[in-house]
């Protein structure tokens, strides 16, 4: 939309996307609503309870979701406690510093990641999306197809990092990949089953944050690394305990009421799994 000879890493562009993204994701919910109008399916619940903005049950939608996504990811904590020059009481203190957050908020490349992208990117590719296509397809279908739009709309990145020569062609492949790889399954998949199954969005919005922060998983220089054998048992035990764990912590008895399974009810779909 905003042409530029500039980065997308430039403080000028990220604002002008931020316009961009912040009206796109406003005109969202209108598409869900228009829907609604269109194909006289009462979903029974507010538009914004069905979108995931509601209070029942948010705190363990909040938390549990984000801590099953940092087991996903022990190995790459532990690496980065291992390579951090400051012990746990030096980064405690940065991390609770006003000074430190005042820093982040003045960023513009952090409220990307952190703030406006999750946000934005999980309100329309979770919250608008899977309700109007859940009662076309069903719940699984629809867990499955939602995050491949997800996954080609980060696909831009590699014709702005070959415009501007900024890695060598494998790399620049190699970095897209990383939508369709493990942080794009805890972002996609695994983030999706999360929406559903709290019907809360600030579980994957809190998630995707996290995925933004950690980046991909630096599985070659954990294989290089002094304390491998660690670090590779980290590995391997983080992604176990994430796949024993899914399912007890994705219990939809924990959130209280599913929005999506009154939705399915009304609309005469089949009943999903997760809803019985």
């Amino acid at each position: 939309v905003w042409k530029s000879e500039l980065p997308r890493d430039h403080p000028a562009v990220i604002k002008r996307r931020f316009t961009s993204v912040l009206v796109v994701s406003s005109l969202s919910p209108l598409c869900v609503l228009l829907w609604r109008e269109l194909t006289g399916i009462q979903p029974g619940t507010s538009l914004l309870t069905l979108m995931g903005f509601r209070l029942e049950g948010i705190f363990p939608a909040a938390l549990l979701p984000l801590l099953l996504t940092m087991i996903l990811f022990l190995g790459p904590l532990m690496q980065l406690s291992m390579d951090c020059p400051c012990d746990l009481a030096d980064g405690l203190k940065v991390v609770l510093a006003p000074r430190s957050w005042a820093r982040c908020l003045t960023d513009m490349r952090w409220l990307r990641n952190q703030v406006i992208a999750p946000l934005t990117e999980e309100l329309v590719f979770r919250a608008c999306m899977l309700p109007m296509l859940a009662p076309c397809t069903g719940l699984g279908p629809a867990v499955f197809t939602c995050p491949l739009f997800f996954g080609v709309a980060h696909f831009h990145h590699i014709i702005e990092q070959l415009r501007f020569r900024q890695s060598s062609v494998g790399s620049i492949v190699l970095s897209a990949g990383e939508s369709w790889s493990l942080p794009g399954v805890v972002l996609g998949w695994g983030g999706l089953l999360l929406s559903p199954s709290s019907g809360h969005l600030i579980g994957p919005v809190l998630c995707h944050s996290f995925c933004n922060y950690m980046g991909f998983p630096a599985v070659c220089a954990a294989l290089e690394h002094p304390q491998r054998r660690h670090l590779l048992a980290g590995y391997a035990l983080g992604v176990g305990l994430f796949l024993l764990l899914l399912q007890p912590l994705t219990d939809p008895k924990l959130y209280g009421s599913l929005p999506l399974c009154v939705l399915l009810e009304r609309a005469g779909g089949s009943e999903a799994p997760l809803c019985s």
